[in-house]
């Protein structure tokens, strides 16, 4: 899948608004953002003290025209020729997302870089995780490469291994004396919006990973084998499709980490079918009720789809949710003119607005804060990184321990067999 050409002639949404603490400047100098996860929609949220840290870019790159470092990207991606290949998540700003050779999700990318045997380089257009994955399935010959190392994850950080394990180690001394009928006490399930080292916490435990697409697969796939799912980092997604799948809210205990059994007791934990761990992603926490009832106020035979990161009250009075390829395929798949709301990252919106505009469509959120981490690809890194490449250089590669390899590519396997 070639990247979409883009017209210049389209009024876009505006990235701020009246008291907004969102801005457009977010796309202008990344290099300049305070530690931590800056702003955009995650700038609230609490960065691990191990956050990764980007080194300064040379002087070069930060003082180039955006016309410069356009010649250096395309100058540099020519040479590189088969040698790299290029991947932009649908969330990346379209001044990156033009250069790559894949538009995707996080794994529909990971899977396009297979397709390319000969490319020795894999630059990840995206964040931590995504770059994490791709190195997990790629080839050892191969190197995956992040262009700013301080794109990481805030949903994705919500959950970290030692948590996890501690969360572990108390269901598994509370479940010890469960009467064995064949089925695990829990099957543990993350979502691809996880570290490498969780990804490799539910291979080696009987678990999975699951996408916004195949969750309700993966469920099913794990209450075959297991009496109660751990589901995490993100709890609305994994709510969501529970309560979609029959299974009643009081059955889905929160757990919130440094606390006592997730600050449940262990009655609630032993009738729990699903447990959620206290985990979201800040730009889809966003979208409110009253936003689709103001849409739908203002417009008339409105389709409102969102995603299923959102919480449950939005979901539940929207027409439809789905991951980031199902909104993208109803909007593709349209045959009349049709006004739409969308409740996703304001880069993919946007893209839709210019793809199709025989439709109407717009952001459910006025303010449209975007992904603070994905903001910070920005050409400079993209260009230091190619020609880097050029001159023989590896930077910014990155690498799964190979102690994770293993167990993290059997749960993703376990979930590329889940198919919906």
């Amino acid at each position: 899948m070639s990247s979409p050409t883009f017209s210049s002639t389209i009024t876009r949404l505006t990235l701020n608004a009246p008291g907004s603490t969102c801005s457009s400047e977010l796309s202008a100098n990344p290099w300049d953002t305070p530690s931590g996860y800056g702003p955009g929609a995650s700038q609230g949220d609490q960065a691990p003290a191990n956050f990764p840290r980007q080194q300064k870019l040379p002087q070069q790159y930060l003082s180039a025209s955006e016309e410069e470092l356009d010649a250096r990207i395309r100058a540099a991606k020519e040479t590189l020729g088969d040698d790299v290949v290029l991947l932009g998540h649908f969330y990346q700003r379209d001044e990156v997302v033009k250069y790559a050779d894949f538009v995707g999700d996080s794994f529909q990318l990971a899977n396009a870089a297979l397709t390319r045997d000969e490319a020795k380089y894999i630059v990840f257009c995206g964040v931590h995780f995504m770059a994490e994955t791709a190195d997990v399935l790629s080839r050892d010959d191969q190197a995956v490469i992040l262009p700013n190392l301080s794109a990481g994850c805030s949903m994705a950080d919500m959950a970290d291994a030692p948590s996890v394990q501690q969360c572990w180690d108390e269901l598994m001394e509370l479940y010890r004396d469960e009467e064995d009928d064949g089925r695990a006490a829990v099957i543990p399930v993350t979502y691809m919006n996880s570290s490498a080292a969780l990804k490799a916490f539910v291979g080696r435990n009987g678990g999975l990973v699951c996408t916004s697409s195949n969750a309700k697969t993966v469920l099913e796939w794990a209450f075959e084998r297991g009496r109660r799912v751990l589901f995490f980092p993100d709890q609305h997604l994994g709510r969501n499709t529970a309560k979609a799948m029959g299974i009643p809210l009081e059955q889905m205990p929160l757990w919130t980490p440094r606390r006592e059994l997730g600050g449940n007791d262990a009655d609630t934990l032993n009738a729990a079918k699903v447990i959620l761990w206290h985990g979201f992603c800040s730009v889809h926490k966003r979208f409110t009720t009253a936003q689709i009832d103001k849409a739908r106020a203002e417009h008339e035979n409105l389709r409102v789809i969102v995603h299923p990161e959102c919480p449950m009250e939005v979901v539940d009075a929207a027409d439809e949710s789905g991951s980031t390829d199902y909104i993208f395929k109803a909007i593709a798949g349209a045959t009349e003119p049709t006004t739409f709301a969308i409740g996703t990252e304001i880069n993919m919106v946007n893209r839709l607005a210019e793809q199709y505009p025989q439709h109407t469509i717009f952001c459910l959120d006025p303010v449209i804060c975007p992904c603070s981490t994905m903001y910070r690809i920005h050409p400079g890194y993209l260009a230091w990184v190619l020609e880097e490449l050029v001159a023989g250089r590896i930077v910014n590669r990155i690498e799964v321990p190979q102690a994770e390899q293993a167990d993290a590519k059997t749960a993703l396997e376990r979930m590329l067999a889940a198919r919906p």
